[in-house]
């Protein structure tokens, strides 16, 4: 039996095998689509808890103790990155729906794989791992105000409240307070500790399985999509290549040590798509196909990017003597 270690260390390449066979799945079979659809909700609303289950909300006094890095975190992903993004949008098409799910993307900080992503480029993953409670929290606070600084009335007229307070209800505020009540009932009492511990081998299975469904059921979309996936190619990638320039730069306006910085770049690059994929599907038809056809396409982006990343941060941007 392999051990969740094992299974830890090696599910990139697990995520970028099931990418590939989702894609040819969709492809081959697309009256599937429709069955994998109402899979995406139950699959990702456990994914959600089995992610928050892991993430320290009652070690937040721990991750105050490095202001430093929490604050060169703040700064990069709530000032740099937003004023990045706005950049980078300025060449997108007028299309509102294509600019959504851009930015519902890319302003949003990932809080669990990254940390997977920073232990690989060889960055201090402790520093990330503890200070992902900040970060969702932030995240979730900055995002409206974000959308209306970027779109103004569009995103009023476009992002239809009910179905997305019910998203949010469903897939975030619900997995987040069992997660809580998890960690609290593991605190105080041995059977609370084994259903964390058990809850710990949700993430990377589900996250496998999560894509799987979503790229599966959604990939027939893309051909519909095609115009607007062309155009944000070239955004996600350029994203990708000045990220690192930004946050390795404020690295060393706040002095941060080597592992913090390549720690910053990672908390940087990668973003909570599958966090923010339930609010694309909220949308109503046919924006949801194009928004969540832009957030998917940044997955597959990203994860290309951060295969690059975890030998070109250690070894060429941020050397150590690791």
């Amino acid at each position: 039996m392999i051990a969740r270690e094992q299974l830890e260390k090696h599910q990139i390449w697990l995520y970028a095998a099931v990418l590939m066979i989702a894609a040819g799945f969709g492809l081959l079979w697309p009256e599937s689509s429709k069955s994998f659809d109402q899979m995406i909700s139950i699959v990702l609303a456990i994914l959600m808890y089995g992610m928050f289950a892991q993430i320290p909300f009652f070690r937040l006094k721990a991750a105050l103790t490095n202001r430093k890095f929490i604050y060169a975190l703040l700064i990069t992903n709530y000032i740099a990155v937003p004023v990045l993004v706005w950049g980078l949008t300025r060449f997108l098409s007028a299309d509102p729906a294509i600019l959504l799910g851009v930015l519902l993307v890319l302003l949003t900080p990932c809080i669990d794989y990254v940390i997977v992503f920073t232990h690989l480029g060889r960055g201090n993953e402790k520093l990330v791992l503890v200070s992902t409670p900040i970060l969702f929290v932030t995240q979730m606070l900055l995002l409206p105000v974000y959308l209306w600084l970027f779109m103004g009335k569009t995103a009023a007229e476009i992002v239809s409240v009910g179905p997305f307070f019910e998203a949010f209800l469903g897939l975030i505020v619900a997995p987040l307070l069992l997660a809580l009540l998890t960690q609290w009932w593991a605190r105080r009492q041995p059977k609370g500790e084994h259903l964390l511990d058990a809850a710990a081998w949700l993430p990377v299975p589900f996250m496998a399985l999560t894509l799987f469904v979503v790229v599966a059921s959604q990939i027939a979309k893309l051909y519909t999509s095609f115009e607007s996936i062309v155009q944000v190619v070239p955004v996600y990638a350029a994203y990708m290549v000045i990220t690192p320039i930004v946050a390795r730069i404020v690295s060393r306006l706040f002095r941060l040590d080597t592992g913090a910085a390549r720690a910053l770049i990672f908390s940087a690059a990668t973003r909570n798509s599958l966090v923010v994929l339930p609010f694309a599907l909220a949308l109503p038809e046919p924006l949801n196909g194009v928004v969540s056809a832009v957030i998917v396409t940044q997955t597959v982006v990203e994860l290309i990017g951060e295969l690059v990343y975890i030998r070109l941060v250690p070894k060429v941007l941020l050397r150590g003597t690791d």
